[in-house]
């Protein structure tokens, strides 16, 4: 099964994120969009990815909108990503031993990144790296936010089109 599709309903899910909490899917989207950003901490792609979903973070913040990464990796190793990486916004930690929520949404590769709208439906999916699609995520967090669209990309910096996951 590939990953779920705009227009599906994002499956309910409960995980508990690096900071002890517990996230509740339903109870997020009660405050707003959230952008679910799933990986492996060996995945040379997330590696590419997350810090443009970070930059997203910082230029729009709590926003409206929630960017949360679901790491497919023990504790140790998903502290080691986000120090590595810098990521500020929360990360979840999906069962290493069944994957239940990578499951849940299809997963077949990451990163995957899903844009789930406060009524719960998928309204983006994407999987690997897609410059188009984190632009996308940019704008749509720019217009929940009501502020002007920031820069993703910096200038004269050489990012790709597409990276396989």
């Amino acid at each position: 099964m590939a990953a779920l599709t705009a227009g599906t309903k994002a499956p309910e899910f409960e995980l508990k994120a690096m900071d002890g909490r517990r996230f509740v899917l339903r109870d997020e989207l009660a405050s707003g969009p959230v952008v679910l950003a799933f990986f492996k901490v060996s995945c040379p792609t997330c590696q590419y990815a997350f810090p443009f979903l970070e930059r997203l973070e910082r230029a729009y913040g709590h926003k409206g909108v929630r960017i949360i990464g679901v790491s497919q990796n023990d504790p140790k190793q998903t502290a080691a990503f986000t120090k590595e990486f810098g990521l500020t916004f929360p990360v979840l930690l999906d069962d290493i031993d069944k994957y239940p929520v990578s499951n849940a949404y299809g997963l077949t590769n990451v990163p995957t990144v899903f844009w789930i709208a406060q009524d719960g439906e998928i309204e983006l999916s994407s999987v690997g790296w897609v410059k188009a699609d984190f632009e996308a995520i940019g704008r749509k967090m720019a217009e929940s936010a009501n502020t002007p669209p920031a820069a993703l990309f910096k200038p004269g910096e050489d990012v790709r089109d597409f990276r396989a996951g």
